[in-house]
């Protein structure tokens, strides 16, 4: 009987690592968590990497040695013919060749593509982007990335750059920091905001409800104080959503897509209420008016999106099947 091997599928963000061995009916059946630290260097971050693959077999009752191949989304600019992290600001790397450093550790084969990419091809092929021939998907964490489908296959572009509206010019007049949509967009920059305003005197529970520590405060924060009712919160959020609608529906536009997946920590901690927000600007700011049917959804597979697009990629891209 012909039967796939395991895969192990990584989301390396530019916060945590998400870890997972998915078996060959794409259920992840072992799972490791780590945080990425990248400020401790690019050797610290690959050594969490590789305890995390093999902690995650663990659990999954096997040993890396019956993984047939590992498939990993990196934050940044990704050249996944090469297995390179052209450049990564969340990770501070430049030029890391990341597919043969884990192949050496791990002695698999190793398929390396952007975070973003990776999830969206998980969404597109299992979760809330099944259906759509085109689709667009806009990951909000720690930064904003994104990822194309065209004609039912991952985009890359000439550059292997497609996708990445995050680091796309909202605001070319603003200082440095300030321009691009993930700098006025993500949740990084929706706490750094919240804080700022705090700071100049703007009242808010945020603090409270993170104990005082703002670095205690993350997206599911954000998202309890915005459920409350805190003025702050709501403004800032609902400022950074109808940019963020701006800049997807300038996308939808430019390239007739009919329908946008939205992910990420804090699409995950705020669910429909982020996406409804979003969902209203990108509408309201599409041209012509047909494009005003895009669908605007959620993640269906939250957390796991990244994990199980980076597991199907590897597998449809290096073709690791074996007979039992």
């Amino acid at each position: 009987m012909r039967t796939t091997r395991p895969i192990v599928g990584i989301d390396l963000g530019g916060t945590n690592m998400q870890i997972g061995v998915v078996d060959g009916a794409n259920k992840v059946v072992g799972r490791a968590k780590r945080k990425t630290k990248a400020a401790e260097g690019q050797r610290k971050v690959l050594d969490r990497i590789v305890e995390g693959v093999q902690e995650a077999c663990k659990n999954a009752g096997l040993t890396t040695r019956s993984i047939a191949a590992i498939g990993i989304g990196a934050p940044g600019a990704i050249d996944p013919a090469t297995g390179t992290v052209r450049e990564a600001p969340n990770l501070r790397w430049n030029d890391v060749p990341l597919g043969k450093l884990l192949t050496r550790r791990l002695n698999k084969p190793v398929l390396v593509d952007n975070d973003v990419n990776v999830a969206v091809f998980g969404e597109h092929r299992l979760g809330a982007g099944r259906g759509a021939s085109d689709l667009l998907g806009v990951w909000i964490g720690t930064g904003v990335g994104g990822g194309l489908i065209f004609h039912n296959r991952l985009y890359h572009g000439f550059t292997f750059t497609a996708g990445e509206i995050g680091h796309t010019v909202l605001f070319p007049g603003a200082p440095p920091g300030s321009r691009k949509v993930e700098e006025n967009c993500s949740r990084t920059a929706v706490v750094d905001r919240i804080l700022k305003l705090i700071r100049s005197n703007h009242p808010s529970m945020i603090l409270d409800l993170a104990d005082g520590d703002p670095e205690g405060i993350k997206a599911k924060t954000v998202s309890v104080a915005y459920q409350k009712g805190d003025k702050l919160t709501r403004q800032v959020v609902d400022n950074a959503a109808q940019l963020l609608g701006i800049s997807i529906a300038n996308v939808v536009t430019l390239l007739g897509i009919p329908r946008v997946v939205l992910g990420g920590g804090l699409t995950e901690a705020m669910g429909e209420t982020l996406v409804a927000l979003v969902r209203e600007s990108v509408r309201q700011h599409v041209f012509p008016e047909v494009c005003r049917r895009v669908e605007v959804v959620g993640t269906r597979l939250d957390a796991d999106a990244g994990v199980l697009g980076a597991a199907l990629l590897a597998r449809e891209r290096l073709g690791v099947r074996s007979r039992a």
